[in-house]
Order: C-alpha cells, then sequence, then structure tokens
C-alpha cells in the first residue's frame, strides 16, 4: 500500500527534524522545506498528498505560499501552523482553501488526529469524485444493449425525457426487462447527474416504515425516533428519486405520495414544516395499474398523476433479435470479472437461447450466462453447460432431435446403452463428469452403468 507523503515547511530546523521523526513513525513518507520557494519547488517534485504550513517564513510568507499552492494543486491539503493564536488569520487562512488552522505549541497526538482525519477526507472526495465520474457512463443510454425497433422506440423516449423537464415518469414491464437500469438512464442522461439517485423497493418496505423512509421524521416523532431522519425525498433535492414496485404501495402512504407529486412538497412524520424539494419521481411497476384500480388496491388519481409520460418496457420474448447481443455481451463481461476466456456460443445452445420464452427476461438470461461462465471452462458455451432444468423442460439437446430406426430383427436394449456410455467417454475424452451430462445422468448412474459394462 502506497505510503501518504506530507510535507513540512517550517523555518526552525528543530521543529521540521521533530515532526519528521514523529511523522515517518506513524508510517508517513515526509519531506521538509525552510522556506516558502523551496516548499513551491518540492510541491511539483513530490507531490504531496498534505502540506503542514508554518504561518512565518522568512521571504514569502505562509498565506502567499497558500495561495499559491492552491493554484498549483487544488486538492492538497494544507494545514496552517502558527505561533501566533491571531483569529483574523485563521479566517483568511479557511478562506483561501486551508484544512484546518492549529497553533504553536501543538501537541503531537492532537496533530496526528487532524492529520488523519484530513487524509480521510482527501480520500473519500477522490472516491466520490471516480464515483461521479463513472456512474454516468456506466448507466448511460449508450450501455443499455439492443437492437429491436421496441429498444429503440423507449431509448428515444429515455433521451428526450432525459433532457427535459418532465418531473414524473412511470416505467411498466415485467420483471427482469431493466426498469431500474431505464430510471438510472433517465438520471444520468440528465442536468440532474450530479446530484443524487435515490431508490427504494415499496413492496420491500414495511408500511410503518415506508412513510419515514420516504419523507422522514422528525426527533420524538415515534418510540424509536431517537433523532431527525431525513428521507428520501429531501436527500435527493436537486436529483432523482426512483420508486420501484410502486403497484405495492399501501394505499395510506399513495395519498401523501400523491401531495408530493402535485406540489413537490411533504411533511417529515411528527412534522409541522411544509418542506419543498425539486426532485424528478420515476416510478416503475410489473403490476396491471388499471387492475388494481378495479380492485380498489389502487388510487385511480395517483395513478392518472403518475403516467403522465408512460414507458413500457416489452418482454425478451418479444425482442428476440436482442437474446444473443444481450448473451453476448454478458459473456464478455463474465469473462473479464471472472477471468474466463469464452469466445462463443454452439449452435445449439443460440438455438435454445433463441426459442425459450425467458418469464425472467433480461435478469434470467443474464443470471444463465453468468451461471456457464462460473461453472464451465470450455472456450465454448454449450447447450450442456445451461441449466439443465431449463434445456430439459425445453426438450433441447446439442445434436437436435434424436433419430433412432429400430432394425426389423430387433436390438439388445443393453448394447445400445453400452454403446452411449462409450461414446459419450469419448466425446469426453474420458471427463466422467462431462460424459454423465451428456446423457443426462448423474454421476452415480453413471458410474454405475460404467461399472456395468466394464469401463471401469
Amino acid at each position: 500500500m502506497q505510503k501518504n507523503k506530507i510535507l513540512v515547511v517550517d523555518d526552525e530546523h528543530l521543529i521540521r527534524w521533530s515532526l519528521e521523526q514523529n511523522l515517518k513513525k506513524q508510517g508517513y513518507d515526509v519531506a521538509t522545506a525552510g522556506s516558502g520557494e523551496d516548499a513551491l519547488r518540492l510541491l511539483q517534485e513530490e507531490s504531496p498528498d498534505l502540506v503542514l504550513l508554518d504561518v512565518q517564513l522568512p521571504g514569502m510568507n505562509g498565506m502567499e505560499v497558500l495561495e499559491r499552492i492552491k493554484e498549483m494543486e487544488e486538492e492538497v491539503i494544507v494545514i496552517m501552523v502558527t505561533a501566533l493564536g491571531v483569529l483574523e488569520t485563521a479566517v483568511m487562512a479557511m478562506r483561501l482553501g486551508a484544512y484546518d488552522y492549529i497553533n504553536k505549541p501543538f501537541n503531537l497526538d492532537e496533530l496526528a488526529i487532524v492529520i488523519c482525519k484530513a487524509l480521510e477526507t482527501q480520500e473519500l472526495k477522490r472516491e466520490v469524485a471516480q464515483l461521479r465520474s463513472t456512474q454516468p457512463k456506466k448507466f448511460s443510454i449508450d450501455e443499455i444493449i439492443g437492437e429491436s425497433e421496441d429498444l429503440k422506440h423507449v431509448l428515444g423516449m429515455v433521451l428526450k425525457i432525459a433532457q427535459s423537464d418532465a418531473g414524473t415518469v412511470l416505467v411498466q414491464g415485467e420483471s427482469g426487462t431493466g426498469k431500474e437500469l431505464i430510471a438510472k438512464a433517465i438520471h444520468y442522461e440528465s442536468a440532474r447527474a450530479d446530484k443524487p439517485f435515490m431508490a427504494i423497493n415499496c413492496a420491500a418496505v414495511p408500511e410503518t416504515l415506508l412513510e419515514s423512509e420516504l419523507m422522514g421524521h422528525e426527533k420524538g416523532a415515534f418510540t424509536d425516533a431517537k433523532s431527525l431522519k431525513k428521507g428520501l425525498f429531501e436527500m435527493a433535492h436537486g436529483g432523482t428519486v426512483f420508486l420501484d414496485e410502486i403497484g405495492d404501495m399501501p394505499q395510506g402512504i399513495q395519498a401523501k405520495l400523491l401531495r408530493v407529486l402535485e406540489d413537490r412538497s411533504f411533511r417529515r412524520v411528527g412534522g409541522t414544516k411544509d418542506i419543498h424539494v425539486d426532485v424528478r419521481i420515476v416510478s416503475a411497476t410489473n403490476k396491471d395499474l388499471l387492475a388494481a384500480i378495479e380492485d380498489k388496491s389502487f388510487r385511480n388519481d395517483l395513478y392518472y398523476r403518475l403516467q403522465v409520460i408512460p414507458i413500457f418496457l416489452t418482454p425478451l420474448r418479444e425482442r428476440r433479435s436482442d437474446i444473443l447481443i444481450l448473451a453476448h455481451s454478458f459473456i464478455e463481461s463474465f469473462n473479464k470479472e471472472f477471468g474466463k476466456s469464452v469466445q462463443g456460443i454452439s449452435a445449439a445452445a443460440e438455438k435454445f437461447l433463441m426459442e425459450y420464452d425467458w418469464p425472467g427476461n433480461v435478469r434470467e438470461l443474464r443470471n444463465v450466462i453468468e451461471r456457464a461462465i462460473i461453472l464451465e471452462d470450455e472456450e465454448i458455451m454449450r447447450l450442456e453447460h445451461l441449466p439443465r432444468e431449463l434445456v430439459s423442460r425445453s426438450g433441447g439437446t446439442e445434436s437436435g432431435p434424436l433419430e433412432f430406426i429400430l432394425p426389423p430383427e430387433g436390438i439388445d436394449i443393453e448394447d445400445v446403452e453400452r454403446e452411449l456410455i462409450r461414446q459419450s467417454l469419448e466425446m469426453a475424452e474420458g471427463n466422467q463428469s462431462k460424459a454423465a451430462k451428456k446423457l443426462n445422468l448423474g454421476i452415480d448412474a453413471f458410474r454405475y452403468r460404467m461399472k456395468k459394462f466394464k469401463f471401469l
């Protein structure tokens, strides 16, 4: 692990030496400078993560050095050190970009804590910056795979919605069709991309907690409310809230959500003050909401408020031209993740993938490919590598339909069984486990037949 580097800038040799020895014991790389000019030179040569900078320096003073440092390396952390406890100096240093300000004589243990917290803050900022730079790409419209006309139509809508001020969107489709992926694409393709994307599954949170999760609560609002808590709508201010499985939202919360949709305001549980937020609300469901209205489980007024802009995701079985494109994309992705080198899919496996109905849609296809990549080591993904329960249910075989004509004089069934065992072992190059799979037999049943026909 790379050590953090600290630059100590002080005109007193003893202080520089003392800090250098102490910081090295704590595991840091340390460079020292006795003047502002030397500090700026070392800043370029050493690229420190943090600078301990004395205010009183010969020539260029600490404040001037601080300004120059922030011009050269804005991200570097600067902690100012001085023997003069002057408030105005501290305020000016913070305005110029200093992280903190400590007085001489300082306690080395306290200084160690300040440095540790400063470096942790810097690392967190870097992680957040990296996340913000990668998330938009990961969930951009270009990352949604497929060439079917239905998908192209949906993606065209996503781009228009993202670039508009539309505040309410309803995404409908079967489980596994990618409703959350569409919601994220709407968010990350929009001007809201650098603001929060907050998601909640309305079916997974008990009714007693759902209102608090969405709206937040005041301290003392109920027994366990020991402190104020902001809800998702408040935390997502400026961004997007994704309400998954909206069709399962309890009716008591539906009425309160309706108010949020109408005027973008709400009250925390136990609160008396209206809180106004700027959020885009994307809802999703796999339910028939019109049927839910008929059986009185979903509010009619909420439905019409939600579906201002509806998006319908077609099930995978109705856009079969996307199946193999998705499968190869998943193979490429899982090859990288698991260090495998699957190069393609056999004709029989492709035929099965194209003909299977995929009740779990894209999510099921992804899981099937992931399982095959993890469990198998061959360069070509074959039908036998796919889940047996799916293949047997569909009647698939690697070689296609079995054609066997019984001779007029008849045949001994055991001769047929012996030949099948022999051929399967030959095809599997002696690998008993693979040979057993070719005959859809468990390994114990296969070995029993091997012994029976003296292959063992």
